[in-house]
């Protein structure tokens, strides 16, 4: 197909489709780089290339260090091979996601009992089969000492700008957090700090700091990681909750020297509806989200994607083919992913094990056209 014709169907379909296939004809991921020039560009051009093939990559987090009915207890020499995903389908997940909770106050363990240690071996073996990694961050308050939920004060965010009381501590923060990067040796992966951020669950949130103050933290963090840590290999990534005004959304914006991916994190919650109620708003919402984020990559040039989502428990158990995908499926974003399978919170889990009434639909939705997983043979 000549280049023209590609490129104009391609606008045809979506700006942000556009945007892979300009890039994928010139030979480039940003700027006049090749994508062999470093490992963060081939990750780039892999995603766009996943975009302009029509795939969704399918992510989980946690996938290789526990899952419903077991966890990973020999931190050196488990083979990491184990997978609630993969008991399933017969794939591992395309993306795993981690948390690094804790990992500020060097702490052995993140915020949900898991050793980096352990993080670390398997975010390299799923790197080294072929897969994807992306890391979120839960931090703890840096001005209070509670969680990362701690929004009893306004000042957290302030606190550790550059004028701010704690910006030497939160500079000791950054310095933990890109050891550990760096731990990684010279692996690709996903960042997305600060999530959620339009919404006010988190220190970092709507209510607890200005726009001008978040988008000085993320580029706060962005310059220290990249320019003072040199760490090259990071897809950085914006993920506001999908609810969020698109004022909202773009006001926070940290700018496109910062930013890489532009997501979205989205649940369905069923509280007092049915779950035909429950389904119909997660798809409007969902829908109405990547509407607005396919034409925000398709003007700042970025890939999108659906960072984080999922139905907690599953009680729809054709939720992944009837919910997810048909809510997903008309928009080209890179990826998609669930969240964990917790192995000590029984109720605490957004995809199906081997034995779990969903598997057969889970199947289903692994096996249709635009659904991708990591395929080893």
């Amino acid at each position: 197909m000549k280049a023209k014709k590609l490129l104009s169907i391609s606008l045809a379909l979506s700006p942000a489709l556009a945007l892979a296939a300009m890039l994928l004809l010139c030979g480039c991921s940003s700027g006049d780089k090749k994508p062999e020039d470093t490992p963060k560009d081939r990750l780039i051009h892999r995603l766009f290339t996943a975009v302009k093939d029509g795939k969704i990559l399918y992510g989980h987090q946690d996938d290789l260090v526990y899952g419903h009915n077991w966890v990973v207890t020999d931190v050196t020499t488990d083979p990491l091979d184990r997978s609630d995903v993969k008991d399933v389908t017969g794939k591992y997940p395309a993306i795993v996601g981690f948390d690094l909770g804790g990992i500020e106050r060097g702490d052995s363990l993140n915020l949900d009992g898991v050793p980096f240690e352990l993080i670390a071996r398997a975010a390299v073996t799923h790197v080294e089969r072929g897969g994807i990694v992306t890391f979120s961050w839960h931090a703890r308050n840096p001005l209070t000492g509670g969680d990362a939920w701690d929004v009893s004060s306004k000042e957290a965010v302030s606190s550790v700008l550059e004028e701010g009381a704690f910006h030497n501590d939160y500079m000791i923060w950054l310095n933990r957090l890109s050891d550990f990067f760096e731990s990684l040796g010279d692996i690709p992966f996903i960042f997305r700090p600060y999530h959620e951020n339009v919404g006010s669950w988190f220190w970092w949130g709507g209510d607890l700091c200005t726009p001008d103050q978040y988008k000085r933290l993320f580029g706060m963090t962005h310059g220290y990681l990249t320019k003072v840590r040199g760490l090259e290999n990071i897809l950085w990534c914006y993920s506001p909750n999908a609810a969020a005004d698109p004022k909202d959304f773009m006001d926070r914006y940290p700018g496109d020297i910062f930013v890489d991916i532009i997501g979205v994190d989205s649940y369905e919650w069923i509280g007092d509806s049915t779950l035909e109620e429950a389904g119909v708003r997660f798809t409007a919402e969902v829908k109405k989200a990547l509407t607005f984020l396919n034409t925000v990559g398709g003007d700042h040039h970025k890939l999108i994607a659906l960072t984080e989502t999922g139905l907690e428990g599953l009680e729809d158990p054709d939720w992944f083919s009837e919910v997810l995908y048909p809510a997903i499926k008309d928009f080209p974003i890179a990826y998609v992913l669930t969240w964990r399978n917790a192995h000590d919170r029984p109720g605490h889990f957004y995809a199906p094990w081997k034995g779990f009434a969903a598997e057969e639909d889970f199947r289903t939705f692994a096996g249709l056209e635009k659904t991708e997983l990591l395929n080893l043979d």
